[in-house]
């Protein structure tokens, strides 16, 4: 499995899951596109695929919500790369809100959950068609389990998994791939960034490893290789399919 001379566009790569999926995509000499908002992780994360690829990365400082930085995004890769593989929609946000909260908490998450990610995808498939590129999107196990204290998270996840397999059928004639990868908890600053002080953070992950099947919580490089495969040719056959990563959580745990 190698991605020579494939490019690869990833969201959110400045830290967590992104950051791990451009790590393990450099493991296997991809050109690489990093997109985030946070500048010194950004580069932090691009210094490091340097270092294990030994291959240039083009980093591009943008937010998904905004429709001129999704712009930005297509024409930088192109003009620097000259055609897009791979579309890795990773960048997404969480905010804790029920249903009897302000609406404004689903607008902030749609925003970038859902409308950004849609954007994007809109833009980078005309240049996927070209290269019978592929789409990963990271959805989550929340798109089928109900956690009413984040109900916008819930639905704007549902959302993606529900783009995954229409994008899936609508491109399949142009041998364009689509596919979503649907994690567990994972350890990242998603809970800290809604909220959650360090303290509160580290029981909430402690809480959900005990409780999961295989008593554990999966890491983002789990996850990220994960997308790496889907995104290979090895998932040449796999396309509209949402793949679960969350040790068992989806199973439930019997009362006996």
């Amino acid at each position: 499995m190698d991605f020579v001379d494939k490019v690869v566009i990833i969201t959110g790569a400045s830290s967590g899951i992104g950051k791990y999926c451009a790590m393990d995509f450099a493991r296997h000499s991809a050109k690489l596109v990093l997109v985030g908002r946070n500048v010194n992780n950004l580069k932090e994360t691009k210094d490091e695929c340097e270092r294990i690829s030994g291959i240039g990365a083009l980093t591009v400082v943008a937010d998904i919500t905004k429709e001129d930085d999704i712009d930005r995004i297509i024409k930088d890769t192109i003009e620097h790369y000259g055609k897009i593989d791979v579309l890795v929609n990773n960048a997404g946000r969480l905010v804790m809100a029920g249903v009897r909260d302000s609406i404004t908490n689903y607008d902030k998450v749609s925003a970038v959950n859902v409308r950004g990610t849609y954007m994007l995808t809109q833009r980078a498939i005309p240049h996927l068609i070209e290269t019978k590129g592929n789409i990963v999107n990271v959805s989550s196990v929340l798109s089928t389990n109900a956690i009413p204290s984040l109900t916008a998270y819930c639905m704007t996840k549902a959302a993606v998994d529900m783009l995954t397999k229409c994008a899936a059928l609508e491109l399949a004639d142009k041998g364009v791939r689509v596919n979503s990868v649907n994690p567990g908890p994972i350890a990242t600053e998603l809970f800290r960034r809604a909220g959650l002080d360090e303290e509160a953070n580290r029981h909430a992950y402690a809480s959900m490893g005990a409780a999961m099947p295989l008593q554990k919580i999966a890491t983002s490089d789990d996850v990220a290789k994960l997308v790496v495969f889907l995104a290979s040719d090895y998932a040449s056959s796999i396309t509209g399919a949402t793949h679960l990563i969350d040790c068992g959580l989806h199973l439930g745990k019997p009362v006996l």
